[in-house]
């Protein structure tokens, strides 16, 4: 048992929570750890490692089921370099989409910024209004 980790010093390690760690195991991102006499969860050291690849692929947008495909690839000997860039290259495609329709709001929010000074009373607040009404005779491009 000297070469693993409880689940605290597991998740001070990967700069993660408790809860993160038990979230993961019912998914299956991570195995089931080996338990004590007293029943605590213990992790090979290598745990803090697939922990931080999740961490690190969460934060580049990676949903965890695409995680979990990655995880699968990384352990299989017949998986190859060409099926991990296909998914980075979907990922890429992806976030332009999002990164696209972020700037289509970012205009929506900054014209109806734009339309109100910030004075007066909330009945006639034109950001409220414009949100009230429907436009949707109108066309967004």
């Amino acid at each position: 048992m000297h070469h693993s980790l409880t689940i605290g010093k597991l998740a001070k390690r990967a700069d993660v929570s408790i809860d993160s760690i038990r979230f993961y195991e019912r998914l299956g991102l991570l195995s089931e750890p080996m338990r004590t006499s007293s029943n605590y969860r213990v992790y090979p050291f290598e745990t803090a490692d697939r922990l931080r690849f999740i961490k690190k692929a969460k934060a580049l947008g990676f949903p965890l089921k695409e995680i979990q495909e990655l995880l699968t690839l990384q352990q299989s000997p017949s998986a190859s370099r060409a099926e991990v860039k296909v998914k980075t290259v979907d990922k890429i495609r992806d976030i332009r989409a999002r990164i696209k329709d972020l700037r289509k709001i970012l205009k929506v929010l900054e014209r109806l910024d734009k339309s109100c000074d910030g004075q007066g009373p909330i009945a006639d607040c034109p950001i409220l209004h414009a949100l009230a009404n429907d436009d949707s005779h109108r066309c967004h491009h």
